[in-house]
């Protein structure tokens, strides 16, 4: 566990306006460790920093004290709150091999889940009821395989993501990181709050951020760079065009990690996002065997859950007639109506069931659509 003093030299290093991550590498190279930062002599900094740069860690950020002091207690008030260091030998090699590995990061939970192997697993905060369903049944079954899932414990897909891993986990697979935008004590969004506290009894929470760091937009496309370099790779289930999922995307490509996306309708504005990488070159998936062969894994437990026949053995005729002829893109009911010659009172009443079964949803403009794949 860190001493006081090195944690308190820690923090005013990278809590210090002006002085970026880039600087405190430079710092640290020159002195070795954070605390002898500030047993050199001011005029030893200007090898390293700009005259500014040395004028503002002269003294101590705003508040330092107070931070030092919360900070600390955090620490000290639960087993499960660490922090893990650049020089730390169990720091995530995979991490260290990025442009950008933060130099310090905030830990709740089981800090030995960053020795695992892992992927990444985002997507839209506001998907399609299927993009929901896709992106918790690949992450039960990729944590069956062995990978633990890496999100941002967004709205939507990363929710999705987490709480998948979470049910695999309950069956002897792998876990779930959650990487924040936020300080640890600022979960967001708050009704992710019951997630975040299954995360923490069972997987692992993560930010680079100090304590008390509020929501702050720029934040967040900043974190998804320890998203990608915690991860094997990359997989984007539904994203729009300027999706903050395909930044995520991006600095796996560019740290060298696998992308994988799955396609979705040519009409859907959240497919739109996953095809431009897969013209791009990432994977194609279809399957969770799609990503487990492109990273050399072996399938173990892993099987995505669908709408076989057999799952489907429960439902009646009418209602697996109705599937069939929906397909998988978007319907209305007069559509489904015409298509099948069906009395629309009748189908109207098949879809409700098929709706409560949880075999399709209800979209906006009184669209229906299958959840689950054939």
């Amino acid at each position: 566990m860190l001493a006081r003093d090195e944690l308190a030299a820690w923090l005013r290093l990278l809590e210090t306006p002006g002085i970026g991550l880039e600087s405190a590498r430079r710092l640290l190279a020159l002195t070795g460790s954070a605390q002898a930062i500030f047993d050199l002599p001011g005029d030893a900094w200007a090898a390293a920093l700009s005259s500014a740069q040395c004028e503002s860690l002269a003294r101590p950020p705003a508040n330092f004290d107070d931070l030092l002091t919360q900070t600390w207690d955090w620490l000290n008030a639960d087993p499960a709150h660490d922090i893990l260091l650049l020089g730390d030998a169990d720091y995530p090699a995979a991490l260290l091999q990025t442009a950008d590995p933060p130099l310090l990061l905030y830990l709740h939970g089981k800090r030995e889940l960053l020795g695992d192997a892992a992927l990444a697993v985002v997507g839209s905060r506001n998907p399609t009821a299927q993009g929901r369903d896709n992106a918790a049944q690949f992450a039960h079954a990729l944590s069956r395989a062995g990978l633990s899932i890496v999100s941002g414990l967004a709205l939507g897909i990363d929710g999705a993501a987490h709480q998948g891993a979470l049910d695999g986990e309950r069956e002897g697979g792998a876990s779930t990181i959650a990487v924040l935008g936020t300080g640890l004590d600022q979960i967001y969004p708050r009704r992710h709050l019951k997630l975040s506290q299954e995360i923490i009894a069972r997987g692992l929470l993560i930010s680079e951020y100090s304590l008390g760091t509020p929501v702050l937009p720029p934040n967040f496309p900043r974190r998804n760079r320890i998203i990608a370099g915690l991860s094997l790779g990359c997989l984007v289930v539904e994203a729009a065009l300027k999706s903050g999922s395909l930044i995520t995307a991006r600095l796996a490509s560019e740290a060298g990690r696998e992308v994988f996306a799955i396609p979705g309708s040519i009409h859907s504005p959240l497919s739109q996002g996953c095809h431009a990488l897969i013209r791009q070159g990432a994977k194609l998936v279809e399957r969770v065997e799609d990503v487990l062969e492109e990273l050399k894994m072996p399938p173990g437990a892993a099987r995505a859950e669908s709408g076989s026949a057999s799952a489907q053995a429960h439902l009646s005729r009418e209602q697996t007639q109705v599937l069939n002829l929906m397909g998988f893109e978007p319907v209305s009911l007069d559509g489904l109506a015409q298509r099948g010659g069906w009395p629309v009172a009748d189908l109207s009443g098949l879809l409700l069931e098929l709706e409560l079964n949880g075999e399709i949803a209800r979209l906006a403009g009184q669209l229906f659509q299958r959840r689950k794949c054939a």
